[in-house]
């Protein structure tokens, strides 16, 4: 599923229009992005939680020269799903 395609089954799911599914997603994606910025978690109960952590730096091989490199640490998302959401899925 594309955002496109998640616009419109929000519309359909909660009876708004797709310009106001559309706003609701931009406004969720933007708060999730501005918490995680901010090196806060997201926790949605029953659905999962969203948080940053840190990678560290790490040894690599370059595919293309064969070469050692070094990959440098950084931070990355990190989505848990939480019980409910596993036991729909599972």
């Amino acid at each position: 599923m594309n955002k496109s395609e998640l616009i419109s089954a929000m519309a359909a799911e909660a009876g708004l229009t797709k310009a106001d599914s559309k706003k609701a997603l931009d406004a969720f994606i933007t708060s999730v992005t501005k918490t995680l910025k901010a090196n806060e978690k997201v926790a949605l109960v029953g659905f999962g939680t969203f948080s940053v952590t840190m990678k560290a730096e790490r040894k690599g091989i370059n595919p293309a020269t064969k070469q050692t490199i070094v990959i440098p640490a950084k931070k990355v998302a990190k989505f848990k799903a939480g019980s409910e959401l596993t036991n729909a899925i599972g």
